[in-house]
């Protein structure tokens, strides 16, 4: 059954409040035909709700964070983690730090503010700014570290007048205090009084509970300048803290302005009463990021949720070209401030409430707001639903064609689309290769120096992920490791692809997404891309043929281990598992995170180091599971290997994934092998176990090394940033049986 075309994009920048409820909402009534990708610097997104009390330690790391891997994974959206930097409205497409922009049809904007900070160069350095939320909790621990390790009383001042600063300034005192750090905490306004959008009982409420524990107050106070350990205002006092935490008024991303959309004096997205920018139909904007022109509204998260059942209503109906609902914001909503202790002030108009009832409300309400994205529906497998007609042809429908599609060459994807998906893209040249990319013929030549071998090696397979960018690289790593593990240098490659029946602008973006990130990696490695093969058919794969060269009498092979060598892994195993969970969108975004750094790391390296500290055997861990290559690297020899589980580093969430039943589809299969294994009774228990079958992407090297140099080659590996490094085993004499060749 064919999936649906990708007919239209939909790219959402930023995992605001908004945009959360947009992701979940296409994932609950899906359009087929239409993409949704999610632009995040981040995995997760902080509530903003729940922030001073995570300050103040009531609630976890998780319990403050939406997750937005699972979120998408649900949704059927593409979630891509990368920072944006502008937007190219002239070509639709979306600029982003390291990696090639992408395309769009419909765009949207929730992606936050910062806090104005001070102008120069120093300020950056003096002061903590609070948003973005997820740059301060990482120099809010760094801060936790360093009061920690004082003995004299540490001076805390908190910029800004606002919910925000009254909120903060109260939640660092209460965990300060409750970890028996001694401390002085100062809140600093410009203001006349603080909470000035608030009524004068909310106010004189604050100024009680802020007396109470200790808080000095300074309004009309604006800090002008900012140094390391001091700050001086308006009226030119100088006033000494060891830490400043700044929480002023909002500050737009200044790409709003540089890309050309209309924006206030402030520099936010002006958007109209369908949230869509003044200047720039198809494009949205919702939360701090943007200005509804005819009804400003304060920068509160408030807004923000409210505005995402609206917005993604607008967007669906800009999709499909359809007219737009009118979105107005109430006048008047409700506050609930807490005071970092069990304790909160509520406040709406002009009335206002306080007491630990006001705190179990906000914690009820911040509670399940989470819940909506914590705890996702099951996943349906039922088939997409039709494409509506609004949103374009159907591509394996047009120019005539009744829906079949052709094999043999017939199936190949059309010289015009390649030549798109190639434009701009420089792979690397070589004087050995004499035919490539740039004059290109029926096949490459490529020359072999005297005294070389050609190595070569083939892989391919359908993505994990749904960023094509991070596809091509993890899949270019994958495919160079063969000739990493035989300790050969990289010489060329070419491609191998199935394209889906898309709209040719489409494919070519798709196909250009995954070539930039494969010579990413093999620019890196001094490798030519010289040529491919492009085919249509029911869903995309990527793959590299690859060559590599090495000196006639260098070879390591997988066969040569010895009694007394030690067996050691590069890496961290678990990909499979963690993968078939996030299929399931069970997989927690930070999981996804360090499974994707451990995929992009090169191998090069690494096999440099093994081959130096006189590695005699080595493989890298890939489809069979650490336990079948192992297998391999034994084949006939007389040898057995005795395996540490305990040792085993595993990547973190493939135990858990594992305990839940989500494990790799090849996993039965790989895990036959264990019939030639002896297991003591209580490791086949043993969390470590499964994980010996778990089939690898781009995984780490399998090497034994002479246990006389195995201590030299572990402190260079890790200093060479194979962190997870470590001694698995150990090769013995043997075996008694062959049964018996590998023991746990």
């Amino acid at each position: 059954m064919r999936n649906p075309p990708v007919l239209k994009d939909l790219v959402l920048v930023g995992g605001g409040h908004s945009h959360v409820a947009v992701v979940k909402a296409f994932g609950m009534r899906p359009l087929p035909g239409a993409r949704v990708t999610l632009v995040s610097r981040n995995s997760r997104t902080p509530y903003s709700g729940m922030l001073p009390g995570l300050i103040a330690g009531r609630y976890s790391v998780d319990e403050a964070h939406i997750d937005l891997v699972p979120l998408c994974r649900f949704a059927g959206a593409r979630f891509i983690g990368a920072e944006v930097v502008g937007v190219d409205a002239g070509n639709k497409t979306i600029m982003c730090a390291d990696r090639p922009p992408i395309a769009y049809d419909v765009l949207s904007i929730n992606c936050g503010s910062t806090p104005s900070l001070l102008a120069g160069d120093d300020t950056a350095d003096a002061v903590v700014p609070v948003k973005p939320i997820d740059r301060f909790l990482g120099r809010w621990e760094a801060l936790l570290e360093r009061l920690s390790q004082r003995e004299a009383t540490a001076r805390i001042a908190v910029v800004g007048g606002g919910a925000g600063g009254v909120e903060l300034s109260l939640s660092v005192q209460h965990w300060l205090s409750a970890l028996d750090v001694k401390s002085s905490v100062d809140l600093l306004t410009d203001e006349t009084e603080i909470l000035m959008t608030h009524n004068p009982g909310v106010r004189a409420r604050f100024r009680r509970i802020m007396s109470e524990r200790g808080i000095a107050v300074h309004t009309d106070s604006r800090v002008v300048d900012a140094r390391p350990g001091w700050l001086r205002t308006k009226a030119g006092d100088e006033l000494a803290f060891d830490e400043v935490l700044w929480v002023t008024n909002a500050a737009a991303p200044p790409w709003l302005a540089a890309s050309g959309f209309a924006v206030d004096d402030e520099g936010f997205l002006l958007v109209d009463a369908f949230l869509q920018s003044m200047s720039h139909p198809g494009v949205f904007g919702a939360g701090d990021a943007a200005a509804m022109r005819d009804d400003p509204r304060p920068k509160s998260g408030v807004f923000a949720v409210r505005q995402g059942r609206p917005l993604a209503r607008n967007l669906r109906s800009a999709l499909l070209g359809q007219r737009l609902a009118t979105y107005r914001p109430q006048r008047e909503f409700l506050s609930l401030i807490g005071t970092g202790e069990p304790y909160a002030v509520a406040s709406r108009g002009n009335w206002s409430a306080e007491g630990h009832w006001v705190w179990r409300w906000k914690d009820w309400i911040d509670r399940r707001f989470m819940d909506r994205y914590r705890h996702l529906p099951a996943m349906s497998d039922a088939p997409p639903g039709e494409i509506p007609g609004a949103l374009g042809e159907d591509p394996a429908r047009a120019e005539g064609h009744d829906g079949m599609r052709c094999g043999g060459c017939g199936a190949k994807v059309g010289a015009e689309t390649l030549q798109a998906a190639l434009a701009g893209l420089e792979p690397v040249r070589r004087a050995d290769v004499v035919v490539g990319l740039d004059a290109p013929d029926d096949a490459a030549l490529i020359s072999v120096p005297a005294g070389k071998l050609s190595v070569l090696s083939v892989d391919a397979f359908r993505p994990m992920i749904e960023d094509p960018y991070l596809f091509g690289r993890i899949t270019a790593n994958h495919c160079l490791n063969d000739l990493f593990a035989i300790g050969a240098e990289a010489q060329t490659a070419m491609t191998i692809v199935t394209l889906p029946v898309w709209p040719e602008n489409k494919l070519a973006d798709e196909l250009r997404q995954m070539l930039a990130g494969a010579l990413q990696v093999f620019a890196a490695e001094g490798a030519a891309l010289v040529g491919g093969h492009t085919s249509e058919g029911a869903e995309l794969s990527l793959g590299f043929s690859v060559t590599g060269l090495i000196d006639r009498d260098a070879a390591l092979l997988k066969r040569g281990m010895r009694a007394g060598d030690v067996l050691i892994l590069t890496k961290a195993v678990g990909t499979g598992a963690i993968f078939a969970a996030d299929m399931r969108s069970r997989a927690r975004g930070a999981w996804i995170d360090a499974a994707l750094e451990s995929m992009l790391q090169s191998n090069s390296a690494a096999a440099a180091c093994l081959h130096a500290h006189g590695a005699r055997a080595c493989t890298d861990v890939t489809g069979f599971g650490l336990f079948g290559h192992l297998l391999e690297m034994i084949g006939d020899d007389r040898v057995t290997v005795r395996i540490d589980a305990d040792a085993l580093p595993v990547l973190d969430g493939a135990i858990e994934s594992m305990r839940d039943g989500f494990a790799s589809s090849l996993q039965p299969q790989n895990k036959r092998a264990a019939r030639r294994a002896d297991v003591a009774q209580e490791l086949a228990s043993h969390p470590h176990y499964p994980l010996l079958f778990d089939p690898q992407t781009a995984g780490g090297l399998l090497a034994a090394v002479p246990t006389a140099a195995a201590d030299s080659c572990i402190r260079s590996l890790k200093a060479l940033g194979y962190e997870r490094t470590a001694v698995i085993g150990a090769v013995e004499p043997g075996p008694r049986t062959r049964r018996t060749a590998i023991l746990l």
